[in-house]
């Protein structure tokens, strides 16, 4: 099982041949695609009026903090203050490249990199980075120019066709949920929507998302993007970091909003992320009897599990797992950090996979992001001196013209990259602001309680 879903990881294999895939493809592409036309795999997406762009369209991958904001580079520390400008250009790329109806990329591949998959699935992703986009606004400061996009940018994500399951392996339509779900709980937390037809909508279009998790959670309690035969209208397969996502959220739909989750939803998928973790401090990138660890190297190794680790810690402790304590959180975010070149190695190779340890690219940013939730569980007296050397990981991949990629340039992986760093850098910023209040804290059910003891001492999971 652990090794059909590797392959699964990985891509499958067409039985057709390359050139006839590629014309299917991207004659459906054209097709389809109502947002925008699609960019070739070379683009990072239409041009934007920039003056550091100098003209060009092509991804600017040459950081703009290294030749102009820290000519000496990218110090080891960033305090708020230093981050201010890449915030801005970030948010400004977020803005000028939001399409008219209020989304952003196409449903459409936008690089033969990426072929293979069902025509859903390249929809599911564009609808998933939608939600973190949302929340990437919202989390900035208001201006009359954020506010408008965000707006549209909401209207979408309630008024869109909600995505499919369009293949019998291929479940990716499993992150939409994940993360509209994630942005619907979130949004509905902000006063700007707790009300009116846009909180009327957001509800709604969050409970379809919930059903949605309800009808594929797995047997073993978690969720996936991808299954193994025999295929069933309920997938075999999950995955430790799947399952985490959305799980604080969806403590919060019940606890917060009175939604009505399926019996036993939470406590089966808490199992299992609690069954995944191991006595290494890593988790298991999915259950198995017997961890798959091989050699001097392997993907459930802490080096292969950095993201993984901070996330599943996260999430657990705002389950309330007293497990999970601070000392347990301060081990995994020093890991981050010792061992980070695996991730700096992974970053933008565009094979699923390909670095040290099992890494893939497109956990780079996402690791970032939920260091930064991680770290907002700890003593407030401590959380800036870890924000202040996360900061620079993020900051130092930014692109001239604002936007960061860890995989691909397709315009889904450039908008999602940016949001989680944009997410990412907001932790930061209301601390600074003067704020102690934990923003998503409390154990399941009680929200206000930190889920994090700092009294409590090591782990005695």
């Amino acid at each position: 099982m652990e090794q059909a879903s590797r392959e699964a990881e990985c891509g499958r294999v067409s039985t057709l041949p390359l050139f006839v895939q590629r014309c299917l493809v991207f004659g459906l592409a054209l097709v389809l695609s109502s947002d925008q036309e699609p960019a070739c795999a070379w683009q990072a997406g239409p041009v934007i009026e920039d003056p550091s762009d100098q003209g060009s369209g092509l991804p600017l991958a040459e950081p703009i903090t290294n030749e102009r904001l820290f000519p000496d580079g990218v110090p080891q520390a960033l305090s708020p203050e230093q981050v201010q400008e890449p915030i801005r250009r970030a948010l400004d790329y977020l803005v000028i490249r939001q399409n008219p109806t209020g989304s952003w990329g196409s449903r459409a591949p936008e690089s033969t990199l990426e072929l293979g998959f069902a025509l859903e699935t390249y929809y599911s992703w564009q609808l998933a980075s939608q939600g973190l986009c949302c929340m990437a606004l919202a989390s900035a400061p208001e201006t009359p120019e954020i506010r408008a996009a965000l707006d549209k940018a909401i209207d979408f994500l309630c008024t869109a066709p909600m995505s499919r399951r369009a293949s019998d392996w291929d479940v990716d339509y499993v992150w939409t949920a994940v993360y509209g779900l994630v942005a619907c709980v979130e949004l509905l937390g902000d006063s700007r929507y707790a009300r009116g037809e846009r909180g009327a909508a957001l509800a709604e279009r969050g409970k379809e998302f919930l059903a949605v998790l309800g009808s594929n959670q797995a047997l073993s309690g978690g969720w996936a993007y991808y299954d193994n035969p025999p295929y069933d209208r309920v997938p075999t397969w999950a995955t430790s970091f799947t399952t985490a996502a959305v799980l604080p959220a969806l403590i919060k739909a019940r606890d917060q909003r009175g939604w009505l989750l399926p019996p036993r939803m939470l406590e089966r998928a808490i199992k299992y992320i609690q069954r995944c973790a191991l006595p290494n401090g890593a988790y298991s990138y999915s259950l198995t009897p017997t961890p798959r660890i091989t050699g001097v190297e392997s993907i459930n190794l802490m080096q292969g599990s950095l993201g993984r680790t901070q996330l599943c810690n996260w999430a657990l402790a705002k389950a309330g797992d007293k497990r999970i304590t601070a000392e347990v959180i301060r081990t995994g975010l020093e890991a981050l950090f010792r061992e980070h070149g695996f991730l700096d190695h992974a970053r933008t190779r565009p094979i699923p996979h390909e670095g040290f340890h099992a890494n893939a690219g497109y956990f780079y940013f996402f690791a970032h992001y939920y260091a930064a939730e991680a770290i907002e569980l700890l003593p407030l007296e401590e959380r800036e001196q870890w924000h202040a050397k996360l900061r620079p990981h993020m900051v130092k991949t930014q692109w001239r013209n604002g936007g960061m990629s860890d995989f691909l340039d397709t315009p889904y992986l450039v908008n999602a990259s940016t949001s989680f760093t944009l997410l990412a850098l907001a932790k930061g910023l209301a601390l600074a602001k003067g704020s102690d209040k934990h923003p998503l804290s409390g154990q399941a059910g009680q929200e206000g309680q930190d889920a994090v003891d700092p009294a409590d001492g090591a782990s005695d999971r």
